[in-house]
């Protein structure tokens, strides 16, 4: 049993409110009749056990969710491809939530990556 909770009759989006995709997918969320729970993960931390939960219902690597050309991963390991203990993505995450790539979509017991936006409008339209 996980950590996230999962209920067929509410949406959660975690999102950063300081990315444009972010405040667009949340945007998005809000036009659904389900209840929404919405995680601005700028503002709210996640812990290492929530961030391997979704990453392994998403079937991810937890590197998986990091966008490795991010400003802030940048400055701290450079261009060069970087290969790092399970821990130390957690905790890469954890302290700069920025560094992750796009929001995530929970929808009963489904996870999404949200590469656009109008993903979101398009899998609402689909229920």
């Amino acid at each position: 049993m996980g950590v996230i909770s999962k209920n067929d009759h509410q949406i959660k989006l975690y999102y950063n409110s300081e990315t444009s995709t972010g405040k667009q997918s949340k945007a998005y969320v809000e036009t659904s009749d389900k209840k929404i729970i919405t995680i601005n993960i700028s503002k709210t931390k996640l812990t290492g056990t929530q961030w391997t939960e979704i990453a392994s219902t998403l079937n991810l690597h937890i590197s998986e969710l990091v966008n490795q050309q991010h400003p802030d991963f940048i400055k701290k390991y450079g261009n060069e491809k970087v290969n790092l203990e399970h821990r130390d993505w957690l905790k890469l995450i954890e302290n700069h939530p920025a560094v992750i790539k796009a929001p995530i979509l929970i929808n009963g017991k489904d996870f999404i990556v949200v590469k656009t936006p109008s993903e979101i409008a398009k899998y609402l339209e689909n229920e």
